[in-house]
């Protein structure tokens, strides 16, 4: 009896969450006919993408008809007259956002409408508290906790109906459709689950007078999060001394490994905010650590500038910039702000989100300003504009070629080679040389910041390798470190050092900087013009001979390059993957 009364309450909740927001449950419904209909009638070409675009307008109306739900029942009470205007703009929002914002699948495109999702979800979490002084964080805790008990009826539902059908289907020979699955998921989230959560949704009156703080959380949070915080925080604190030391200023990563775990510790800082009058551990972290942090975040903002003085600005890092600049303002104001009212913090990063992806300010317009501005640049540099008209030029350095090809190829994949204000309004690809006077070779498509990887490798690799003059023939790869010994002499590789160090009677003869090598090649192989066999070379051209001079030692070495790849960084440094390579020793 008790599991059919867990079942009729749960059917009760769902009917009353159908009553609260009618029009939410509604669209739910109308995505998940969509999407079957969708992958029953096998449309394709524009007939699909009419319908596919639909399914994106009708999944944004989910989160926009619960947020115009939730703003009608805080501040309108049951007036139907506000109600049904309310929701007419929404119907309105989401027609524009179909005929303008929708126009195709490209980054630009898909990074608005998820950056609108998301906006619109930290909008329903603050819109029923806008007013209330009191209790935010066991609200948000309420409808995290709905949201997690929605998330393990639902898994139990769907695969408790997938172990069922897959029995019958294999006891009974039932030949049940791989589609069914497929929309039995869709059922399960986007009407059952969608309904469950709603119906679990803390009402906009709800008070959280006399609630316990979870236990559970309370130990995670303060035993465990917090000091692995603080112990992060100790190993950024040393590498900023080590920076300060070296006055090499860091690059590339160290953005989002001080990024990432600053702002989760914006939400460690919300979640004990209920405890700090109690909790010493908790109070003292919330004091120092919005203080100690600042510092680190600098050394991230330095980070950051130096690979947009290098290559302008593109969206990630414009994303980068913001939300570190939104950290800092929360992490300022837990600084000064006393009490706190948490709910500044949902609120302020949407609009962050919301501005970072429409209006005159947007990662999108900075982005193709910025790159606007370099590409300018690199011409006027190389005296390739005159007048705001392009001059052929093919004779400038092959890396302006590339890093002008690199932004052309960024427009290209992100938005659109009209935005490129130089350009002639008819350029494409194919008229790269015609235009520039040199062709079209980015190092990569995108992201272009990333780095350049090569490979090299012998065509004649089954051809008999001349050994005359030498008296061993030793095949070695960077990836064996094992000792080596050959008459007399101890050859190993360190990968480390990306060296083979060779040594006689425990004294080193000769270390040898592979790089050195495998720079040569890779700068007479890039200045090649590209063809099919740009990446295949001849064991003479990959060969080089050292000798060893000393009152003791006479020793000729030679080495032949069977395979070399790795990597060329940002700042042109040779990173090696991996190596293999012949040694021919003559020990005279």
């Amino acid at each position: 009896m008790k599991s059919f009364d867990r079942v009729k309450s749960t059917l009760i909740s769902i009917r009353k969450s159908i009553k609260r927001f009618p029009i939410t449950v509604a669209l739910s419904t109308v995505l998940t006919v969509l999407l079957i209909y969708m992958n029953e009638s096998h449309l394709t070409g524009d007939d699909r993408e009419i319908l596919e675009k639909i399914n994106l307008v009708v999944g944004l109306g989910i989160p926009l008809s619960l947020c115009i739900g939730l703003l009608i029942e805080r501040f309108f009470g049951k007036k139907k007259i506000i109600s049904i205007l309310l929701y007419s703009i929404g119907a309105g929002i989401l027609i524009l956002y179909y005929f303008v914002f929708i126009k195709d699948y490209r980054m630009v495109s898909m990074s608005r409408y998820l950056a609108t999702m998301l906006f619109l979800i930290l909008a329903s979490l603050y819109i029923p508290r806008i007013g209330k002084k009191n209790d935010y964080e066991y609200y948000v805790m309420d409808i995290w906790s709905s949201f997690a008990l929605t998330f393990v009826y639902s898994f139990v539902l769907y695969f408790g109906i997938v172990a069922i059908f897959f029995t019958i289907d294999q006891l009974f020979d039932a030949n049940i459709k791989g589609e069914f699955y497929y929309y039995m998921f869709l059922i399960v989230s986007l009407i059952f689950a969608v309904s469950l959560f709603l119906s679990k949704l803390p009402s906009v009156d709800e008070e959280y007078h006399m609630i316990e703080y979870t236990k559970s959380l309370k130990i995670l949070l303060v035993y465990i999060v917090i000091p692995l915080l603080t112990v992060y925080t100790a190993i950024l604190y040393v590498y900023f001394g080590k920076i300060l030391l070296t006055k090499e200023w860091p690059r590339g990563l160290v953005s989002h490994l001080v990024l990432w775990y600053s702002t989760l510790s914006v939400g460690v800082i919300f979640l004990i905010t209920p405890i700090l009058e109690e909790n010493k551990a908790a109070k003292l972290f919330k004091v120092l650590f919005p203080k100690i942090i600042l510092p680190v975040l600098f050394m991230m903002f330095m980070s950051i500038y130096q690979r947009i003085a290098q290559y302008g600005i593109t969206e990630n890092r414009y994303y980068v910039v913001v939300l570190g600049l939104w950290v800092l303002g929360i992490m300022l104001y837990f600084s000064f702000k006393k009490p706190l009212r948490n709910i500044v913090i949902p609120i302020s990063l949407s609009f962050i989100i919301f501005n970072s992806v429409y209006g005159p300010i947007s990662s999108f317009a900075i982005s193709k300003f910025s790159q606007n501005k370099r590409i300018e640049s690199l011409l006027d540099r190389n005296n390739m504009l005159s007048n705001g008209e392009i001059i052929r030029n093919s004779e400038i350095a092959l890396e302006d070629k590339r890093e002008i090809s690199n932004i052309i190829s960024y427009f290209h994949s992100n938005h659109k080679l009209k935005d490129i204000k130089v350009l002639p309004k008819d350029f494409d690809l194919d008229k790269m040389e015609t235009v520039m006077g040199f062709k079209y070779e980015p190092y990569y498509s995108f992201p272009y910041e990333q780095n350049r990887y090569f490979y090299y490798g012998t065509h004649n690799a089954e051809d008999a390798v001349d050994i005359k003059g030498y008296d061993y023939y030793i095949h070695m790869n960077s990836w064996n470190e094992n000792k080596r010994e050959v008459a007399g002499l101890i050859l190993q590789y360190d990968r480390l050092r990306n060296a083979l160090i060779i040594s006689k009677d425990d004294r080193i003869i000769l270390e040898q900087d592979m790089v050195e090598f495998v720079r040569d090649i890779y700068e007479k192989q890039e200045a090649k013009v590209p063809d099919e066999n740009k990446n295949m070379m001849n064991y003479e051209d990959m060969s080089y001979g050292v000798a060893v001079r000393s009152d003791i030692d006479n020793i000729d070495i030679k080495f032949i390059f069977n395979e070399v790849n790795g990597r060329v960084d940002a700042n042109n440094n040779i990173i090696i993957e991996s190596i293999d390579f012949i040694l021919l020793i003559s020990n005279k």
